[in-house]
Formats: C-alpha cells, structure tokens, sequence
C-alpha cells in the first residue's frame, strides 16, 4: 500500500503556475531573491532584542522573568527547528520555490499575529509560526542556490544567505532602536509589523525565480533543466564549454543516484552518509555553541554587564550588527579563494581568544549587584572606576562578531549544503540545518537563566566550545573550494583526510555510452513509461 508521502510523490508536480511569470536567469539577482529568507532569519534575531529592556515591552507582557524571557525568544528557534525537518520532503516533492513560498506565507501569518499579540501566549505562538517559515527557508534557499550557481561562485552565491542574515539583523535592530522613541505599546507593534515587508517581497519575487535544473532533472524534466542551466550560465547558450560540463555532470549524477526518490532520513545514517552527516550536522551545532546568537540575542545584556545603560547601550549594541554586516561582504570572495577550511580555522582560533578576554574581564572587575534597572538577568555590572575594563568588555565583543562573520557566519551555510550529493542534499541539509535550530532554541531558552546563575562564566563555556571546533574542523572537515559538487561527492567516496583534501583531484567516473539528453514530458501522459527519460547514443567525454 502506498503511504501518504508515496501519493505525494506520484502526484509529479509540474508548479504550472509560476511558468504564467517572465524569468529572470542573472545568478545574482536569483540568489539575492531566494536569500531573502535569510533576511527574515536576521530580523527573528533582533526582533526582541531591541525592547527585552524596554518598560513598554516589560510592562505590557507582565515583566517575564529570564526563563520567561528565553522561552519567549527561543520559540521562534523551535519553530524553524519543525520547519527545517517538514520542509525536506516538501521541496523534494514541490520544488524549490513552492519551499520559498510556504516560507513567505508563515512568516507573514507568524508576524501579524506578533504584531498583535494580546499575551505572552499569542507572542509565542506568532514568533512559532514564523520560526516554521524561517526553517523552510533556511533548509531551502541554501540548497537552491548550491543547485543553481556555477561551481567557480557558488561560495560566494550561497554566502548570500547569510549576508541576508546579517543585514536583517542591522535592519530590525535598527527598527526597534527608532520605535522604542514611541511612547506606548506600538513602539514593538510597528516593529514587528513591518516584519511583513521582507515576506512579502519574497511572497512576489519567487515567481519570477527559475526551479532548481537539479530538481527538474530529478523530476525527468531535463529539457527544462537544460534551459535553465545554459540561461544562467552562458545567456542561453547551449553549446557553451561550461554548460556542457555542467549538463554532463549532472547526468552522470543523476545515473548514480537514481534512486533518489527513496531517500529518507535513516539513510542519512548509513556506511556511505554517516561522515557527511556527522560533518554538517557538527558545523550547524557548532555555529550556535561559539556564542553568536547569544552576543545577538541578548546583547543588552552584555553592554549593561559593562555597565553601559539605557541609550547608550542600545547605541552601542547597534555598532556590534554593523560590524557583523561590514564584516561578511569579504567573506563571499574570501571563500572560493581561500578556501573553506582555513577560514573555518581562523575563525575559531580568534572567536576563543576574545571570548576568553569577556570572560577575564567581566570576571576582574565586574561586582555584584541584585538586578539591573528592575531586570535579575543581568547579575552584575563594571563600576565606573574601571571604565577602561568596560571598554575591553566592549572592544572584545566587537572583535568575536568581526571574526565570526567572515568564517563561522558565512561558511557553514555553503558548507553544510555542497558537502551532500543530489541524492543526499535536501534530506541532509534540512537535517543539519534543523540541529542548528534545536542549538538555536536551547541556547535561547537557557542563556537568561546562564547569566543570572553564572554571569561571567557563561562566556568560558562558549570558549572552550570555539576551541573544540577549531580541533574539530582540522581533523574532519574537508576542503570543497573549486569543486563541483559531484567532485565533492567523489572526495567522499574516496575517503581523503580532511588535511589533505585541498590538494585533492578526483578521478571522476565515465560513462561510455549511455547520457541522459532530453527529457520533456507530455502533459497528458497516463503511463509510467511515457514519463522516462530519453537516452542516445553518444562518444564518451
């Protein structure tokens, strides 16, 4: 008998409506499309932090506590932690851009429902709504643009996401800082309406994006699949050296992994997945144990530790989301010339240096206070005779956001999607996505309680996380700069060691005779048969 998730399947979806909409085939214009999703991501991350020190905000929602606090900031993680896993076999089954848009849709119901929230309950449930969204996006728009972009940028194309991140986090940020000027509840009322815009946008633009050609020749959709890989490459051209190249590693990938379709997660886990898995699901953990959501999340509450109040350190928590933006633009080049694994290293060794040098300063001269402007999260402060030591508190933070933005906030996106094959990707991408999510949830959640109990110590832990890491990407994590992804799926196969991978060159596997040329289906077609893909005869490349 055929379960639900068979029917789907069969129901071989062709998403005739987007073909009413012209096409835009600019790579550039595609990914800043599909990455709006990160921008969403960006404004989930400051969305709270702007007002959790804010008397309207507090008064309104019966002053949470920290627990309460983190409960209600952590709901949108558990959200996208849902979202990530559901959106896997949605986009297998609907495509790309129907993940987008139903990526669109929750954002958009999830911050009207902000916008009017009557209760810490209706807060929760909104900010849960739109978390499920946020997880479509961040387990599909990565993958899309993997799937799209020429292989000499795809580093740089899918860091797009994440500079998206980066800029919604500035952007909302900023939002909260002008509305907490209004004097009543729509100070964050118009704040979290606005969160509509970016879901909008993408609501509209997703229409006019092609579908991923790796998905329609998943789908025996191959002539759609080549059209779309020869616009984006080479404006149309068919001929074209890097199209062909393109067009035949996808088919021979497409003869390996023929049984795509039967994929599921428990396959993640078998002898030939087990390593990737291991591998994106630890740099999606990683990401969130260095600290970073923390430093964004709750950064009031680390300006007011230094004892910075009020204002001033809204002010100077917004120079923190700046920097963050400032500092990824170097990372989209930096990646495909670089190289994936000396960022990744770079950036953990300097992350553990400063957020050693928050936790020794913090710990030298902050004293013990019994709560802060009315708030018991925030456990102790540096007194103004030590404003030399509140600066380096300040200097230290700025720093650990400048070295993670180019290595750490950049990288893992790209990485954790190009490092599975086109049987494996979305199943292992929205798995190691939904792990950053779970990450993002728990550290949300348990940070407020952190300070309160352990001040200064929370940032030791996060320390040692970002020293871990740094031992961990040395030994385990391969170098995929310049590679195609079915060379990076060879590379696996031939189990190279992660320090000696960026020498590696792979013997890619030939096929004689047999490519797949054209597949385009009758749109009536009532048999099985009808549905397969064409093979001719051809000299082997």
């Amino acid at each position: 008998m055929m379960t639900p998730l068979g029917r789907a399947r069969a129901l071989n979806f062709q998403g005739k409506v987007y073909d009413r909409f012209p096409k835009t085939y600019n790579i550039y214009a595609i990914a800043i499309t599909a990455t709006v999703s990160g921008l969403m991501f960006g404004f989930d991350i400051s969305s709270v932090s702007s007002f959790v020190s804010q008397d309207h905000y507090r008064n309104y929602f019966n002053r949470p506590d920290s627990l309460t606090q983190g409960g209600i900031t952590a709901s949108m993680a558990g959200g996208s932690f849902l979202g990530s896993l559901f959106s896997s076999d949605f986009q297998d089954i609907f495509g790309r851009r129907v993940a987008l848009h139903m990526c669109s849709v929750l954002w958009i119901i999830g911050a009207i429902l902000q916008c009017a929230a009557q209760n810490q309950g209706m807060l929760i449930a909104g900010r849960l709504i739109s978390g499920i969204g946020v997880g479509f996006g961040s387990a599909s728009a990565p993958v899309y643009c993997s799937e799209v972009a020429p292989a000499k940028i795809r580093g740089m194309i899918g860091g797009l996401f994440q500079f998206s991140v980066t800029v919604g986090i500035m952007i909302m940020f900023y939002i909260g800082y002008g509305c907490h000027y209004i004097d009543g509840v729509a100070s964050f009322r118009l704040a979290w309406g606005l969160q509509m815009v970016p879901g909008l946008i993408l609501l509209v633009g997703v229409f006019f994006l092609p579908e991923s050609p790796r998905w329609l020749a998943n789908h025996n959709r191959w002539e759609d699949a080549v059209k779309v890989i020869a616009n984006v490459v080479a404006k149309g051209d068919r001929e074209n050296a890097d199209v062909r190249l393109q067009l035949d590693e996808v088919q021979e990938q497409l003869l390996i992994d023929k049984d795509a379709s039967d994929f599921g997660y428990l396959d993640l886990f078998k002898k030939d997945c087990i390593k990737r898995t291991f591998i994106g699901v630890s740099a999606q953990v990683w990401q969130q144990l260095c600290g970073i959501n923390v430093a964004m999340y709750y950064v009031v509450y680390l300006f007011q530790m230094a004892g910075f109040t009020g204002n001033v350190a809204l002010v100077s928590s917004s120079i923190q989301y700046v920097l963050n933006v400032v500092m990824t633009v170097p990372a989209l080049f930096l990646m495909d010339r670089i190289g994936r694994r000396p960022l990744l290293i770079g950036g953990g060794i300097f992350m553990c240096i400063w957020l050693f040098g928050v936790a020794g300063l913090l710990g030298t001269y902050s004293e013990p206070i019994e709560n802060f402007s009315g708030d018991d999260t925030v456990r102790i402060t540096i007194p103004d005779q030590h404003k030399a030591a509140a600066r380096g508190v300040i200097a230290c933070s700025y720093l650990f956001v400048c070295s993670f933005a180019p290595t750490w906030g950049i990288c893992i996106w790209v990485y954790a999607s190009e490092i599975f094959n086109n049987r494996q990707r979305a199943k292992g991408a929205a798995f190691a996505a939904s792990a950053n999510w779970i990450f993002n949830f728990a550290l949300a959640m348990f940070v407020p309680s952190a300070f309160r109990n352990i001040t200064w110590k929370t940032y030791i832990i996060f320390g040692v996380f970002s020293f871990c890491l740094t031992i961990h990407v040395f030994l385990q994590f391969p170098e995929t700069r310049g590679k195609t992804l079915e060379e990076i799926d060879q590379m696996f196969k031939d189990n190279i060691p992660a320090w000696r991978s960026a020498s590696y060159v792979p013997d890619m596997p030939i096929f004689n005779k047999e490519k797949v040329v054209s597949t385009e289906h009758a749109e009536n077609a009532s048999s099985s048969s009808e549905k397969a893909l064409m093979v001719q005869e051809e000299e082997s490349v």
